[in-house]
């Protein structure tokens, strides 16, 4: 038995109470543990393991509310909820209070989660690359081929998240599976662990092309609408790798420094429809937090913060003007837009009458809008947490599915639209004007906006106000002008420029389709208020097993706050 072994052990918490004897003493043997030879020594084992872990890392994320997507989502303005429910209420307030990580904290959990699946679903994929590289077989070098491929996938998707997530993680290799590894599992930074996922992603590619005539993958490996040939799987590694490189970046400098080359090949190379999972409510996986949320009430509105920037009938601007403590305390916001992904109409009554929740209660109906205005305030809300509307988009799934059971049926993981838009700021950064306003036209002219212009003004990528999108004052998106202070109100709003309509286009269109979205995009424009926390400190249970110092992230503490932003919050 190695010392990694043990130490994940320990890290998973089967074996807690060991953790006062320090990393360089766990070399112990448990005749509890099983041998992973052993329990890995015949093809069937090998593929019912692998085959079932790409679910194990979805219900991590996606089939649980006791992880980070409640916090992330208040704290980018995804989401408005003052429940004490997974740490949400918690995370509102501005100015931002910090993730608190200290030991026995009442979000712990909820913290801890994705960290220790992730890193389960890194080490057992790392264990059967390193049982078919020990000579294992699954009968032919193609199915060898395909596990390490499926297998290096599944370590890319693990680290991926551990990377954007939290601020460091321990990178799990095959070779750290062998019996002389000693020295496995040592924490090293976001940016060395988004490496290595990246690479793995690269390592899943190489053995796809090699074991490419064993595909398509089993069905059940990605439960998907999708058959996976050996094609099919490299775009969606490919669309994965685009996103990871993209919202690695904690601060608009780290964004700038992506190389946007390889996330326009990568784009470029990927999904050519929305990639999708076809959910069971029992058998996984699911979208549980998505379904959470559309119980409404309390667990969920859209403040105004971002929805606003589609209103133009003025009443964004008067609102953003005023100082956040007494914003909307004159009551709950209303709006005018021409997306067609609100309702439409001049009244309140008018937009709900224009669309109400059981428009799209039949099974597989497409919901006509994204968003509804809902019949009844929300009392509890802050003032400047209120506002009319909440999101519908995916109704239907809720409450019908496919095949007339609720959350049963296909749900977009990955939209084509959020890889276009990854695309379109790349060529925005990279000078390609004319490119990008074609990829952003493709969301915003089927909405009724207008067409954007493809002038990028050359002082600043994405243009400035100088080169706004066309509208005038009905202009959509109108973005705030940055305020004196946090807390202060704006001096009103201008139109926003090319990058502008292109945030816009990946927030409307991207809201709710994937762990921690708006997050992690506004993390790296530079969007979020000021002192949110710009990633998760390494849970405090596996700092305590470590035997190293504990910390938190956010709330002000340096080098792990949000700056003051975009917008001034």
């Amino acid at each position: 038995m190695t010392r990694f072994k043990i130490r994940y052990a320990l890290l998973a918490g089967a074996l807690m109470g060991l953790g006062a004897c320090g990393e360089k003493n766990l070399a112990v043997e448990n005749p509890n543990n099983p041998d992973t030879k052993r329990v890995l020594a015949t093809p069937g084992d090998v593929e019912t393991l692998l085959g079932s872990y790409y679910k194990r890392h979805m219900s991590g994320m996606y089939s649980n509310l006791g992880n980070v997507w409640g916090m992330a989502a208040v704290q980018s303005f995804e989401d408005y909820s003052t429940l004490s429910n997974n740490c949400m209420g918690q995370r509102v307030p501005i100015p931002r209070p910090a993730n608190d990580n200290t030991l026995g904290n009442p979000c712990g959990p909820e913290q801890q989660l994705v960290y220790s699946r992730e890193s389960e679903v890194e080490h057992v994929a790392s264990t059967i690359i390193a049982q078919l590289d020990g000579g294992l077989t699954l009968g032919s070098t193609a199915q060898d081929q395909r596990a390490v491929a499926f297998a290096q996938f599944e370590r890319g998707l693990a680290l991926g998240y551990l990377a954007m997530i939290y601020d460091s993680a321990a990178v799990i290799t095959p070779a750290m599976m062998t019996a002389d590894a000693t020295d496995a599992g040592v924490l090293v930074d976001y940016t060395a662990v988004m490496t290595a996922a990246l690479d793995a992603m690269d390592q899943a590619i190489t053995s796809t092309n090699a074991g490419s005539a064993a595909f398509p993958l089993p069905a059940t490996w990605i439960p998907s609408s999708t058959t996976f040939s050996a094609a099919e799987f490299i775009k969606l590694i490919r669309s994965y790798k685009a996103r990871f490189r993209a919202n690695v970046a904690r601060t608009p400098t780290e964004r700038a420094a992506v190389n946007w080359t390889e996330v326009i090949n990568d784009a470029k190379a990927g999904i050519t429809a929305d990639h999708d999972n076809v959910t069971s409510s029992t058998n996984g996986p699911n979208n549980t937090w998505v379904n959470q949320w559309y119980s409404y009430g309390t667990w969920h509105q859209m403040t105004p913060f971002v929805i606003g920037m589609a209103d133009t009938s003025g009443a964004y601007d008067t609102w953003i003007k005023q100082p956040l403590a007494t914003r909307g305390a004159s009551g709950p916001f209303f709006m005018i837009t021409p997306d067609l992904r609100f309702p439409q109409g001049e009244t309140r009554a008018a937009q709900q009458k224009d669309f109400a929740l059981s428009d799209c209660n039949a099974a597989a109906t497409v919901c006509k809008r994204y968003f509804v205005n809902r019949p009844n305030d929300n009392p509890a809300a802050q003032a400047w947490g209120a506002s009319n509307y909440d999101h519908a988009r995916f109704t239907s799934w809720k409450n019908k599915g496919d095949a007339g059971q609720g959350q049963n049926g296909k749900f977009p993981f990955f939209t084509k639209a959020e890889l276009d838009m990854l695309q379109a700021e790349g060529l925005i950064r990279t000078g390609q004007g004319a490119a990008a306003a074609a990829l952003i036209n493709v969301t915003r002219v089927k909405n009724n906006l207008p067409a954007i212009s493809s002038v990028i003004t050359a002082a600043v990528p994405g243009g400035t106000a100088s080169n706004p999108v066309v509208g005038g004052t009905s202009c959509v998106p109108r973005v705030p002008n940055p305020a004196p202070s946090q807390g202060a109100g704006s001096s009103g709003t201008h139109c926003g420029d090319m990058m502008e309509a292109m945030k816009y286009e990946k927030r409307i269109e991207e809201a709710y389709t994937h762990f921690t979205d708006w997050f992690l995009d506004m993390r790296g424009w530079g969007d979020l208020p000021q002192g949110t926390g710009l990633h998760w400190a390494v849970p405090y249970q596996d700092l305590q097993v470590r035997l190293h110092p504990n910390y938190s992230a956010g709330g002000g503490l340096p080098g792990s706050s949000a700056a003051l932003g975009t917008y001034g919050w």
